[in-house]
């Protein structure tokens, strides 16, 4: 009995999660999008690394600014034998058999953030469908948006609104290479 109690206390007292997003202040919203961004590995693609005394680390300089213009890549690495990806010493350019990808400007640069042409509901639709703006060419690897599109619409217009507000970064960020005739 004392057990019984003690959960319908528990039921009684816990706030329905629906309602906690739905009623979200503007204040939390950005938090939960920080919060999210710094857990789910955002940054770990989308700033870039620099060499620190203990080896690669986040250059927090350019947070969230994508691969930089100035470290430019014209071909894919040639990869031999079991691997099947390789990775720029930033962490922002990738090589595999999709071609070369590289990761978004995140900051809302007026002249070069990715966002600077996503409506909120465009965003949604992207991380949805694997697709920019929700329908254009394909998201590529590593960018994990089938995991990112299982997030509620909440978590993802949280992402959007703390997005829109971290300080833009120009950094023109080049359009994906094709893959070559090895299959890299």
């Amino acid at each position: 009995m004392r057990k019984h109690i003690l959960t319908m206390a528990m039921v009684a007292t816990a706030p329905p999660v629906v309602t906690l997003a739905q009623e979200m202040s503007a204040e939390d919203k950005l938090k939960r999008g920080e919060y999210i961004v710094t857990t789910s590995s955002c940054h770990d693609c989308h700033t870039p690394f620099k060499m620190g005394e203990n080896g690669p680390e986040l250059d927090m300089e350019r947070t969230l600014s994508g691969h930089p213009e100035s470290e430019v890549i014209t071909e894919a690495a040639v990869l031999e034998g079991p691997w099947a990806a390789a990775v720029s010493m930033t962490n922002t350019a990738w090589s595999g058999p999709w071609g070369v990808s590289f990761t978004a400007n995140l900051t809302p640069d007026p002249e070069t953030g990715v966002l600077r042409d996503y409506s909120e509901e465009q965003f949604l639709a992207a991380l949805r469908s694997g697709r920019h703006l929700g329908q254009g060419r394909p998201i590529l690897p590593p960018m994990p948006w089938p995991v990112y599109g299982q997030m509620t619409d909440e978590d993802l217009s949280a992402i959007y609104v703390y997005l829109r507000q971290i300080p833009a970064i120009r950094n023109k960020v080049p359009e994906p290479l094709p893959p070559t005739a090895t299959g890299n």
